[in-house]
């Protein structure tokens, strides 16, 4: 019987050939599981939906103002002082710099104190003298009593004169009289330390309200001076300090005109700088004198509300109203004043227009206890978004939070 050699060589078993490795099926499934559930947490984080709170726009009766006078002036800080000394000294360290907020009592600056602590401690030493000097009297005062007593004792018994008695009664007495003398140079050197303490103190230059350094004007090595008129190296002050919650406007109305102005009265103001920024404000005070030369009479007006951009002796131009009832058939649209984004020359809100964000540019009025004015963008029943939890973006979905 023949033998098929080819097939006999197939049976054969290469002991030489490197087995295939292959990836096991469970890990296979691992990854795959790892990669679903990767892909589902970004989609569900990239299509969650913000969550905001919304309020709707109210129509109510309003009052409508009329114009009845402009003017113009200048933004003007009540509260603005040049933080100086009290007394002469050389400028060692200052910490202020242009734009710097600072809090009341804040440390501005300070002076050489070298020779006052000399002072101080000269009159320290001075006082621990003085106290030495009455423990002394003490003991002579108590060794005169003593001698007193004892010629007193041999006058009784006819052993001493009184003359000897007088003698020592008078010792006694002017001995307690320097002790008086000496606790009271104590006293007076425990001022002077007082004194020396004070003026120590008095070289940290303070903040004497918060507010912002709008100018430094000192440097370490130069002198100050409080009554310095500025010439030569001697300074006046080490900065100017302004309260930016101190500022208003202050204008100047010809004297013809003024008995069109009242306190209270609403204004709306615009800044040089931002004409087409319409800012609520009322008039806060008459000054009741009148400028003979220019026949003009100082007005100041407060704003409603402060913002970063009003800054002190911007240009401002002033538009004073007279408002006087609507009729029944108008009225006017007012939103919170929260909701309103100030950009520049632009005012614009977020509202909601079939359940996604819109972004409305509007155009603003006076505001009220009704709040802020709406003069064209937007309608009546229409709702702004007053808070989100993220930042929003055009025709995103949002979660209403009730």
């Amino acid at each position: 019987m023949s033998i098929n050699q080819e097939k006999i060589a197939s049976l054969r078993i290469d002991r030489d050939a490197k087995p295939e490795r292959r990836l096991p099926w469970v890990w296979i499934a691992v990854l795959l599981v790892a990669a679903l559930a990767g892909t589902y947490w970004l989609v569900m984080q990239r299509d969650q939906a913000p969550i905001v709170k919304v309020a709707t726009v109210r129509e109510v009766g309003a009052r409508l103002s009329t114009s009845v006078l402009n003017a113009s002036g200048y933004v003007n800080a009540r509260r603005i002082a040049t933080v100086s000394s009290k007394f002469t000294g050389k400028v060692i360290e200052v910490l202020i710099e242009e734009g710097q907020h600072v809090t009341e009592g804040e440390v501005l600056a300070r002076l050489d104190d070298v020779n006052l602590k000399r002072e101080l401690a000269l009159v320290e030493a001075q006082i621990s003298a003085a106290k030495k000097n009455t423990a002394e009297t003490h003991a002579l005062i108590r060794e005169a009593q003593m001698n007193w007593q004892r010629i007193v004792d041999l006058q009784a018994k006819g052993f001493a004169t009184e003359s000897e008695r007088d003698t020592a009664q008078a010792q006694r007495e002017s001995l307690e009289a320097r002790l008086l003398a000496q606790q009271e140079q104590v006293v007076v050197a425990e001022r002077q330390a007082d004194v020396w303490r004070q003026q120590i103190e008095d070289t940290l230059i303070r903040a004497p309200f918060s507010g912002v350094i709008v100018s430094k004007d000192a440097q370490p090595g130069e002198m100050i001076s409080p009554v310095s008129a500025g010439g030569g190296f001697t300074r006046t002050g080490i900065g100017t300090l302004v309260d930016m919650q101190s500022l208003e406007i202050e204008v100047d109305v010809n004297e013809a005109y003024i008995n069109r102005i009242r306190a209270g009265q609403t204004v709306t103001a615009n800044l040089d700088a931002y004409p087409d920024w319409a800012i609520p404000c009322k008039v806060l005070a008459i000054i009741p004198t009148a400028d003979r030369q220019k026949a003009t009479v100082e007005v100041r007006i407060a704003f409603d509300a402060l913002d970063p951009r009003i800054l002190p002796d911007m240009g401002v131009k002033v538009t004073f109203h007279d408002e006087v009832p609507i009729t029944s058939t108008e009225s006017a649209i007012y939103i919170p004043i929260e909701v309103v984004q100030f950009s520049g020359s632009e005012n614009r809100v977020w509202v909601v227009e079939n359940g996604k964000t819109a972004l409305r540019q509007v155009a603003l009025g006076n505001r009220d206890a009704n709040g802020i004015r709406v003069l064209s963008g937007l309608n009546a029943g229409a709702t702004v978004i007053t808070h989100s939890d993220q930042s929003l973006e055009e025709n995103q979905s949002i979660e209403v939070q009730p």
